[in-house]
């Protein structure tokens, strides 16, 4: 729910420490590139057009937050277009509110969506006293969505579909569908697993794109180790063998490969420019609506 940084700075470690491999010619789909991120105070952003988001397209920014909440505003009202971003959380509990008129309290084990399309303004207050953990993930939306009007989803932890030990986020697993609207082409999953379990990933047909991110415990992937960062598997549709090391969970998410350039805007992700004056606009008029109501000064 942050702004893109779309700031000068210098290189950090953990942005050169993102890689690809040199060697494709492996028998397992292997690890092209990983990440530790990079910290904004209490939000590590893990992934950003700078940072893998070349590889990644749809998945255009992906942040993890743990931190102890003073139930001060952590996203103040703020706007997007262009883009949709769905919130895992994980631990703790948030108030949200937005402009399609949806409003409420996001217990742990929710998730939102909130599709901007032609723009929106929402924002999120942590519940005092409470850790809260989890994970905002922002996809570059088709051509066919990216003004179509503004759509938000709120599940609370008993509404999101799970196989086993895989809670489904967006698109489907194992024949089970997510109860969230989004596009065609994505799949988005959280996975727990028990020290010493194996699972075996096995992204939809047409998925060539495909990362996961361990928040607890470490994994295995053949002869890679993967531990509190960020890594992107090459791109293909083989399956990706896992196996916990301890108690571990992480999120796992595939796609087809957006086609578009990434045309940027402070808050919002576009094909193209026209696209992005045209969110720009609609972003300016709900401001001065809020402005007028005093939501937003």
């Amino acid at each position: 729910m942050t702004a893109i940084d779309q700031t000068p700075h210098q290189t950090s470690r953990s942005e050169r420490a993102f890689r690809r491999s040199s060697d494709a010619q492996i028998a397992h789909r292997g690890i092209a590139a990983r990440t530790s991120g990079r910290v904004h105070g209490p939000v590590n952003r893990l992934v950003s057009p700078r940072v893998a988001g070349s590889y990644l397209k749809p998945f255009v920014f992906l942040d993890y937050f743990d931190f102890q909440s003073a139930g001060e505003t952590m996203f103040p009202m703020h706007p997007h277009s262009g883009i949709a971003t769905t919130t895992v959380l994980l631990e703790g509990g948030m108030r949200y509110e937005d402009t399609t008129g949806a409003s409420g309290v996001l217990e742990a084990g929710s998730v939102e969506w909130m599709r901007a399309g032609k723009g929106v303004w929402h924002d999120g207050v942590p519940l005092p006293g409470q850790r809260l953990r989890g994970y905002q993930l922002w996809v570059a939306l088709p051509e066919a969505f990216e003004l179509a009007p503004a759509q938000s989803q709120y599940l609370q932890s008993t509404e999101v579909p799970q196989v086993g030990n895989v809670r489904v986020i967006l698109g489907q697993y194992r024949g089970v569908r997510s109860k969230v609207n989004s596009p065609d082409g994505i799949q988005y999953l959280h996975v727990s697993l028990k020290a010493g379990e194996s699972i075996r990933l096995e992204p939809p047909a047409a998925h060539d794109v495909a990362c996961l991110h361990v928040g607890k415990g470490a994994l295995t992937s053949a002869d890679d180790r993967i531990a509190d960062e960020l890594v992107v598997f090459e791109e293909g549709e083989a399956a990706i063998q896992l196996t916990a090391e301890d108690a571990t969970d992480f999120i796992f998410g595939t796609a087809r490969k957006h086609p578009h350039d990434l045309v940027l805007g402070s808050y919002s992700v576009h094909t193209s420019h026209a696209a992005l004056r045209h969110g720009e606009q609609e972003i300016a008029r709900l401001g001065e609506q809020l402005r007028a109501s005093g939501r937003v000064v």
